[in-house]
């Protein structure tokens, strides 16, 4: 019982060794990286925010090596450009830790906090790491709307909140009203599906319309 309390109060350590094949990964890593960050990646953007984007794990070169979520990789190009967009974040974005880019009531994290190998994690990794995704849900008092890009993140997510998975099917830009707090989903942007045409540009904004929408409803109630 105290493990798992400690896990809920603590970021992952920078040396962390819950996940055994990720330590490993991370220590090859280190090796053939040395200058880069190579540690579990710590969530981006104010507590206080009342949406919450979560991803799957971290890009090997691109949060990885960064240090902050969705930096540095493919995805985060389409992900920080439609932030900005929709009134999200405020500044540059460049692909590097130190743009001096700022979440405005958004913060992002992910399911699983260190880079997986083939960025695949095992049943057993998205497990183990959930006690962080639990404690980010808990530090946030305003919460309103969380959006789960893909399946992984959607599951852990449902699975934070103790809500039914098979009540709350995936789909692309779905709402799925949990009480306190709404889940929205959408595909991943990351390269694959932005290329294979799973995942277009139109569509993603969509998302972030559904999110705009519900957050403004919210305040009206």
């Amino acid at each position: 019982m105290m493990i798992k309390i400690m896990c809920l109060i603590l970021q992952p350590d920078h040396n962390c060794s819950l996940c055994s094949r990720l330590e490993e990964f991370r220590k090859k890593n280190r090796k053939q990286f040395p200058e880069e960050f190579n540690s579990p990646v710590p969530s981006f953007g104010s507590e206080d925010a009342e949406f919450l984007i979560v991803g799957l794990a971290p890009g090997l070169k691109g949060a990885n090596f960064s240090g902050r979520p969705f930096t540095g990789d493919y995805a985060g190009d389409l992900l920080y450009a439609t932030l900005l967009k929709f009134g999200f974040a405020s500044g540059d974005y460049k692909k590097h830790a130190k743009d001096g880019i700022t979440l405005k009531n958004c913060r992002i994290t992910n399911a699983v906090r260190c880079v997986p190998p083939e960025n695949k994690p095992t049943s057993e990794e998205i497990n183990i790491c959930r006690d962080f995704l639990i404690r980010e849900i808990g530090i946030m008092p305003n919460l309103k709307i969380i959006l789960s890009l893909g399946l992984i993140s959607h599951n852990s997510v449902l699975k934070s909140l103790d809500a039914k998975l098979s009540a709350n099917k995936f789909s692309h830009n779905a709402l799925h009203d949990l009480g306190k707090i709404k889940l929205i989903d959408s595909y991943h942007c990351s390269r694959y599906n932005t290329n294979t045409g799973r995942l277009t540009e139109k569509m993603f904004h969509a998302v972030f319309k559904t999110v705009k929408k519900t957050l403004n409803e919210s305040v009206t109630l």
